[in-house]
């Protein structure tokens, strides 16, 4: 789920070629529910900005896993990892 608007996640998913649609949320209401939203550092200063975090949700909707820091190009192993 990204804070971009929808049109730009759309045209990513384009850009991509992404079989799927990605989620949009501008208001950050789901971001802040799942707190993945808070204070970070970059070069001194603080600001809000969005965590790179990633939750593993079972079909009925219980968080069974949470990776906080999550790096791109590892982090679709972890999943199938412990999907398996």
């Amino acid at each position: 789920m990204s804070a971009d608007s929808v049109k730009a996640q759309k045209n990513f998913c384009t850009k991509q070629e992404f079989p799927f649609a990605l989620l949009s949320d501008p208001d950050k209401t789901t971001i802040r529910a799942y707190e993945a939203i808070g204070l970070k550092k970059m070069y001194g200063k603080e600001y809000e900005g969005i965590f790179r975090v990633s939750y593993l949700i079972d079909e009925k909707g219980a968080v069974e896993k949470v990776y906080e820091k999550v790096k791109p190009k590892e982090h679709a192993q972890q999943v199938l990892d412990d999907l398996t």
